[in-house]
């Protein structure tokens, strides 16, 4: 398995140019402190919505929070940004009254592991692929700024890690959390609520937009597909799906998205093995067919356009 947990990389400068178009919008990429201090989350709202058997989607600001609530305690998926933990909290509550314990991180981004310290210090224990702890505790780079991004303290740092997977087994679910091959990032992991059949795909789903890809975090357009087609692998026409970012989706959409992203990626490369550059390869629009349903998001077009050749160029 690839290690790269320090990040940096062939792609790492070139990827510059394609955060600079798109991501200063959105907002996404949630690295840590930094980034979640700059913004006003005073009036953000969590929103829940109830999936039945004891499992919950939360949104508000950054990724899409899953939980399981019953008698054996709740695990949590993912807990956005630091100033959102008490709302966060608060809704929870709102469906049990049971202790938090189990915190799962998908990745290592601070859209999605921002509240890591807050719950952690209250003795929650934290589990992540093993290179999501390896990026919190060490430094790492951001090229939206080209600046350094300090570790996580030590109570936001996972103390239980895998390498391929791990099942709970916990308010009668099997809880299935497998990791992908490099795809948003390299630490990258789905979950699937077997019984429940709801699958949270972390950032490896942006429904119904451009997702992402955090090349300078190890992050590959072919993990993203593969990653897409793990999913449907094992979603059914009934299942659930809970993107990183986006509504509450089933298995069309993921499909529509896997669609995407093998329609992109398909004409980037044939545009570079035709010898043409970065610039000539945004400007000859690959994308135009599908961004009527998938520009309207944070990223448009060009910018992902960039990223995918950007991931090609390293792949």
């Amino acid at each position: 398995m690839k290690r790269d947990a320090a990040g940096g990389g062939a792609g790492i400068h070139r990827l510059v140019v394609a955060w600079c178009l798109g991501v200063v919008a959105f907002g996404l990429v949630g690295m840590p402190r930094p980034g979640a201090a700059q913004r006003d989350f005073s009036k953000v709202e969590i929103e829940t919505t109830r999936l039945g058997s004891g499992i919950a989607m939360l949104t508000g600001a950054g990724g899409n929070i899953g939980v399981s609530t019953g008698p054996d305690g709740v695990l949590m998926i993912d807990d956005q940004y630091a100033p959102l933990t008490d709302r966060i909290l608060a809704s929870i509550r709102a469906l049990s009254d049971e202790p938090i314990r189990f915190l799962l991180n998908t990745h290592w981004h601070g859209d999605h592991t921002g509240g890591n310290e807050n719950l952690g210090s209250r003795g929650v224990l934290i589990v992540a692929h093993e290179l999501v702890r390896e990026r919190l505790r060490t430094e790492q780079f951001q090229p939206l700024r080209g600046r350094k991004i300090p570790p996580s303290p030590k109570p936001a740092w996972p103390i239980i890690t895998y390498e391929d997977g791990i099942t709970f087994h916990l308010n009668g679910q099997t809880i299935e959390v497998s990791h992908v091959a490099p795809a948003h990032t390299d630490g990258d992991s789905i979950v699937y609520f077997r019984e429940a059949d709801v699958l949270h795909m972390g950032d490896t789903f942006f429904s119904g937009m451009y997702p992402f890809i955090d090349v300078a975090s190890g992050g590959r357009i072919g993990g993203m597909i593969a990653a897409a087609e793990r999913g449907l692998e094992i979603a059914g026409p009934k299942t659930r799906i809970i993107p990183g970012h986006g509504p509450l989706s089933g298995r069309k959409e993921l499909i529509a998205f896997r669609d995407m992203l093998i329609t992109v990626r398909d004409r980037v490369r044939k545009l570079m093995k035709g010898g043409h550059t970065r610039a000539e390869v945004i400007a000859a629009r690959p994308a135009r067919e599908v961004d009527e349903a998938f520009g309207g998001g944070f990223l448009k077009a060009d910018s992902f356009v960039g990223i995918v050749y950007d991931s090609l160029q390293v792949e």
